[in-house]
């Protein structure tokens, strides 16, 4: 434990000269992202990020395990979500982890020839808790960059999804919800949820659905549209749907929807012309 102290001391008073001796070794011409910028902002960051993980990483000689890494975890999430660390393709940044971990096996064969009395069985142990709890902090990074990364393609598909269904606001509190492209089942719920909500919030009485720019839909997509015309005759909302290619009004056939009680136009501009 008295040996951990000194060594603890030792790497934080050299916290500084690890970053500065990492920064000028890094391969410039074989890197790329964050590592290979001039940038005197970014490298400034880079730099005072580089730091706090050297603060942070010390603190191994020093805690438990479990405490360890609950106090670097934020570190972790923050480099993980770093815009310029994002840009970066992963393999450089797990090779910049392996230079900052070779960097610690050099400080402690500097701390070992400081202390001849040391034995080397401790600096093997050194060695070992190093490679070991490093591993750990890439492992973690890893996750933490699937994770960041999962949940900015989630939102990016939401917003994708919102405005692939915009309503429309006409006059006369009529709405136009024009859809396109291809339609899957998490769309179509999405399509669903959010007209809903639309048509309720902007207090919308009837909506013209067209679906002239669909091409094909399959069997579940075309439950679900059909689905959306009956919820909005449960919030008040009056429905007609326009521009129904032949492929889905057989799909509709096929499951057994009646059109019966549905207003069904042969296009847009009959149906809007209706209303007028």
């Amino acid at each position: 434990m008295h040996r951990n102290q000194e060594l603890y001391n030792f790497l934080r008073e050299n916290s500084r000269n690890l970053t500065e001796e990492w920064h000028q070794n890094i391969d410039k011409e074989n890197t790329a992202g964050v590592y290979a910028s001039s940038d005197p902002d970014v490298v400034s960051a880079l730099k005072e990020q580089n730091h706090e993980f050297h603060l942070h990483f010390i603190e191994l000689f020093k805690k438990a395990e479990g405490e360890f890494f609950q106090d670097f975890k934020p570190w972790i999430e923050k480099i993980a979500s770093d815009g310029e660390h994002v840009k970066t393709p992963i393999q450089f940044v797990i090779k910049e982890f392996k230079n900052v971990r070779n960097q610690y096996f050099d400080y402690i064969r500097r701390f070992a020839q400081l202390h001849p009395e040391i034995a080397r069985e401790e600096v093997d142990f050194w060695y070992d808790t190093i490679l070991k709890e490093m591993d750990e902090v890439i492992l973690r990074f890893i996750e933490a960059t699937y994770k960041y990364s999962q949940g900015v393609l989630k939102a990016q598909q939401e917003t994708i999804n919102e405005l692939s269904a915009p309503v429309i606001s006409l006059t006369n509190r009529q709405g136009l919800l024009p859809l396109i492209g291809d339609i899957d089942t998490s769309r179509a719920k999405m399509i669903l949820e959010n007209t809903l909500h639309q048509c309720t919030q902007r207090g919308i009485q009837h909506l013209f659905v067209d679906l002239s720019g669909v091409a094909m839909i399959d069997t579940m997509v075309a439950h679900q549209i059909f689905q959306l015309l009956n919820a909005l005759k449960l919030i008040g909302v009056n429905a007609t749907l326009s521009g129904m290619r032949p492929e889905i009004a057989q799909t509709a056939v096929q499951l057994g929807i009646s059109f019966k009680k549905m207003d069904i136009k042969a296009n847009l501009a009959q149906a809007i012309d209706q209303r007028k």
